[in-house]
């Protein structure tokens, strides 16, 4: 082999290996996305939460909340007084799926009258509603059976059964853009901020640029806002632009309040721009820097329930998303797009972003002006 080339080689590797925070990050990042795509990446519908609204209160119809409990597609988590509130639950994302049981179910099956149940599906996200759906008939079906098993001696054929039918809201056709679209609305907000205000900062500090501006009399705080608002109208600009693409392109409709989306969208920003600013007060270069970023966004755009529904993770992963402001991000985008509710379906949310926001870009703050000492 050519002497020259070995050399460049082996003066290649020193320099790897005299960059440990660098050599760390690489090898960090495949080993972190194997365990969360490996425990995350799953489209198997399980446990998804459920609310109940039982107006026929008898013994059938606790028998088929408890068949639905026992299918591991679904968990009972909410009862609710009635359809509307039951309604309030789904709009807000605090359910998945509202089974209605009417009054007179018990008297259908006492008679040999087929029973009605009903199973309202957030079909927001296609994958986990086409998942429910189907789910919801076989609940139905094996519950139809156990009333044939225990009525043996009489002719199958006219057996009382049990007919669910499940519907789909929000998102009827479950067409897939409908759900990929608002999210990408969070994800874009989330890696383009902090991916940006990460480089630029590392940059001036490559250059140089960061002790002349240092020197000057503009004051710290001045400094990062100066640095972190033009990536605010950049982000804002993307916004409707995925937004006017969406609507004209892939005809996904807008049902709720764009005012209210650019408002907690600025809010969302708040924890977006902090991890950028975080990243850059840790990083010496832009390499090192954009190592840091996909190490600390990917996974939580892993997590968030962007891609796969978070009822099917394990619950240490579950547990973790709660520390990821696009989990909450996304829900909001869904609700005022999709299902055209307002601020009153998501209040805590809401709470959230406005908690995790200020801590995250206070914190990165103050350890940007440490880097600055």
């Amino acid at each position: 082999m050519n002497s020259r080339l070995v050399s460049i080689i082996r003066k290649e590797f020193i320099h790897i290996i005299r960059d440990p925070r660098t050599l760390v990050i690489m090898f960090a990042i495949p080993i972190i996305q194997l365990i969360l795509l490996g425990y995350a990446a799953t489209n198997d519908v399980r446990r998804l939460n459920t609310g109940v609204f039982d107006a026929d209160k008898s013994a059938q119809s606790r028998h088929l909340i408890q068949g639905f409990q026992a299918s591991d597609y679904f968990s009972i988590s909410h009862y609710a007084a009635n359809e509307t509130e039951l309604a309030t639950l789904l709009d807000n994302g605090t359910i998945r799926a509202g089974l209605i049981i009417p009054a007179g179910y018990s008297d259908n099956l006492a008679r040999g009258i087929t029973a009605q149940a009903a199973v309202i599906i957030d079909g927001s996200d296609p994958s986990v509603a086409t998942a429910a759906f189907s789910a919801s008939q076989l609940v139905g079906q094996a519950q139809g059976i156990q009333i044939a098993q225990q009525r043996l001696g009489i002719d199958v054929t006219r057996l009382a059964g049990i007919e669910v039918r499940p519907r789909v809201w929000y998102n009827p056709e479950l067409k897939s853009s409908n759900y990929m679209i608002p999210g990408l609305i969070g994800m874009i907000l989330q890696f383009l901020t902090g991916l940006f205000t990460a480089l630029t900062i590392v940059r001036e500090r490559e250059q140089g640029t960061i002790e002349q501006l240092v020197v000057t009399p503009i004051q710290p705080w001045e400094l990062i806002v100066g640095k972190i608002v033009p990536y605010v109208f950049i982000a804002f600009f993307d916004l409707a632009e995925i937004l006017a693409f969406g609507v004209i392109v892939f005809g996904v409709p807008i049902r709720g309040d764009l005012v209210l989306l650019f408002m907690i969208s600025l809010i969302f920003l708040l924890s977006t721009l902090g991890q950028g600013l975080l990243i850059s007060s840790i990083s010496r270069t832009q390499q090192e820097a954009m190592l840091m970023t996909f190490l600390v966004l990917f996974p939580g755009i892993f997590i968030s329930g962007f891609f796969f529904p978070i009822e099917a993770m394990p619950g240490w992963l579950q547990a973790l998303s709660y520390l990821v402001p696009l989990r909450y991000m996304l829900i909001i985008i869904r609700g005022i797009i999709l299902k055209g509710v307002g601020l009153p379906s998501f209040p805590e949310q809401v709470l959230l972003l406005m908690i995790l926001g200020p801590l995250i870009l206070f914190a990165a703050s103050m350890r940007f002006r440490k880097s600055l000492e």
